[in-house]
């Protein structure tokens, strides 16, 4: 029984989660819609470049959590999957997790959106285990801050390394690491299997002087 490790934006889905829930925002006029436009495409740019400034970012993409109670952000989140999430998820994702499962692996998807984006996404894949960017909740709401370590470039080697920690049953042999991005260079290089998945420009070159294999799910 192997681990089998998944990417989700632009991997599992055709699109990032994170960047579409900006624009929903923003469609919705939910937020200030110039200023959020404007730091949503900034971000994404940064993210693209591998140069993403972890906790501008985070601020930035945490702050309509806090300013909005559970119970409305829930409704919220409904209608976005609707709209933005579940016409791009993907067939030949469904079809490589169905095969996972039959083989009896274990699941796991590492994003470095934060949870409450992905989580619902995710469990809509059938896939039982996540590590996401935490944010943080206090007294029942989001506080706008997060916790713990984010889930991006090496982070996501850290908090998989903690996870085995926390899961010894499992470990790394014949595990498989699914990604389109070149920030997932480090869990890329750290699995069994590196599979390369629709990639980025960098991430293809690189796919391809190591020898990784390179796949299509669109």
């Amino acid at each position: 029984m192997a681990l089998a490790i998944f990417d989700l934006d632009n991997t599992l889905i055709a699109g990032d989660s994170d960047y579409l829930w900006g624009k929903f925002l923003t469609e919705h006029e939910l937020v200030d819609v110039q200023a959020y436009r404007e730091g949503n495409e900034k971000f994404y740019g940064q993210y693209e470049r591998g140069a993403l400034d972890i906790d501008a970012y985070l601020q930035f993409c945490l702050a309509p959590l806090a300013a909005n109670d559970m119970e409305t952000l829930a409704g919220w989140h409904q209608s976005f999957m609707a709209e933005k999430i579940r016409p791009i998820m993907l067939e030949k994702a469904k079809a490589l997790i169905a095969h996972h499962q039959q083989k009896g692996d274990t699941l796991l998807v590492i994003t470095a959106t934060n949870g409450f984006i992905t989580g619902p996404i995710v469990a809509e894949f059938g896939i039982d285990h996540m590590l996401a960017i935490d944010a943080e909740i206090k007294d029942g709401r989001y506080t706008g801050q997060y916790v713990g370590v984010p889930t991006y470039q090496q982070g996501k080697v850290t908090r998989l390394d903690q996870w085995l920690q926390q899961n010894p049953q499992h470990d790394l042999t014949d595990s498989y690491f699914y990604s389109d991005s070149h920030n997932d260079v480090p869990l890329l290089e750290k699995v069994t299997y590196p599979i390369v998945v629709d990639p980025d420009q960098k991430l293809e070159a690189i796919a391809q002087d190591r020898g990784w294999e390179i796949i299509s799910l669109r």
